[in-house]
């Protein structure tokens, strides 16, 4: 009787199944009530009594073992069968294509990583903005053309509330609810009315910066734009600073690189001077300190301003600025990204 329960238990040890029908089927042949483990019962009682104890005890870790095996065996089916669930067989056959990210948004991520690295922080606001934080605080005179609807969007025709012609307004709240040492940068969407073009857009992309603590000066400017330059075009790129003037910065300059596409020696693309313009910047005129509470003869600060599409054509060579936002996937999936 020993001999048989130990042959039986091999046999179902050894067992498999691939499909529910099958695990049924070993089910009834071995656990029914006319299975091979139910008919050891029915052979118990021809047993003598001096063994009873001890095959009534195999049997029973037998019909343990058996049911364990079946139920293994059916978990493992429902196992699988749960994962073919998970594959959708009315997909097409083709491979499906991956999604990118967006050009500026790749640039206005480099952008905001370089700046990080130099320990600046990000800062938003809102895009419907009024006059004070736009303009006023940023001293612009009363008569100031970028006061004019030929470049400004107003909101209802009031002169006070309008879209933000750029970022500048985020350092100007900023520094309202600040004491220095303040050091961010503010990415943006920003709008003007100007006429659609392969050069211009009523809306685009900015990214500022701001730098505002004890004893910055025009040498500190210059050399986060020398960081900047190379980081983001090599560490080959030269940068030069041309005189300009901006209302909210004293002295101000634009800086140009040397071209990335001929080295500086002059092509088609920077209209053979051999370098390119990307921003504009400056110190943070005294008056803008004061309108935003900061006093002026403790603090000093540098700001700078670029376009994100600016940049984005320089990296890219995209020619056409209605192309980035046209949503053209032949346009967009030409560009990855390892974010």
């Amino acid at each position: 009787m020993l001999e048989k329960i130990s042959q039986l238990r091999k046999e179902i040890e050894a067992l498999t199944a691939s499909d529910a029908a099958r695990v049924e089927e070993l089910r009834i042949k071995y656990l029914s009530k006319k299975g091979e483990v139910t008919a050891l019962m029915n052979d118990f009682r021809s047993v003598p009594a001096d063994q009873k104890r001890v095959v009534g005890q195999a049997i029973n870790e037998l019909k343990t073992f058996a049911t364990d095996k079946i139920n293994a065996l059916r978990d493992g089916l429902e196992s699988a069968g749960n994962q073919d669930d998970s594959l959708d067989l009315t997909r097409t056959a083709s491979p499906l294509r991956l999604g990118s990210r967006h050009p500026l948004s790749l640039v206005r991520e480099e952008i905001i990583d370089i700046f990080r690295r130099l320990g600046f922080s990000i800062a938003e606001g809102p895009e419907v903005e009024d006059d004070w934080h736009v303009f006023s605080s940023l001293n612009f005179a009363d008569d100031h053309p970028a006061r004019d609807m030929q470049d400004t969007f107003f909101i209802n025709s009031r002169p006070d509330v309008l879209l933000r012609t750029h970022t500048s307004s985020v350092q100007s709240r900023v520094m309202e609810n600040s004491q220095p040492p303040i050091r961010i940068i503010c990415p943006g969407r920003v709008y003007r009315n100007e006429a659609i073009s392969a050069r211009a857009h009523c809306f685009f992309h900015q990214v500022e910066a701001l730098y505002v603590d004890r004893n910055v000066t025009f040498a500190d400017l210059r050399q986060t734009l020398l960081y900047f330059a190379q980081e983001m075009f090599g560490p080959q790129t030269k940068i030069r600073l041309r005189p300009s003037y901006f209302p909210f910065t004293e002295p101000s300059a634009e800086m140009d690189i040397s071209c990335n596409l001929c080295g500086g020696e002059g092509c088609s693309f920077c209209k053979h001077t051999g370098w390119v313009e990307i921003l504009g910047c400056g110190m943070v005129d005294p008056n803008v300190l004061e309108a935003c509470g900061i006093d002026s003869k403790q603090y000093s600060g540098f700001a700078l301003g670029m376009g994100i599409e600016r940049i984005t054509n320089l990296k890219y060579q995209v020619k056409d600025l209605r192309m980035f936002s046209e949503n053209d996937v032949r346009f967009l999936h030409q560009f990855t990204s390892a974010r």
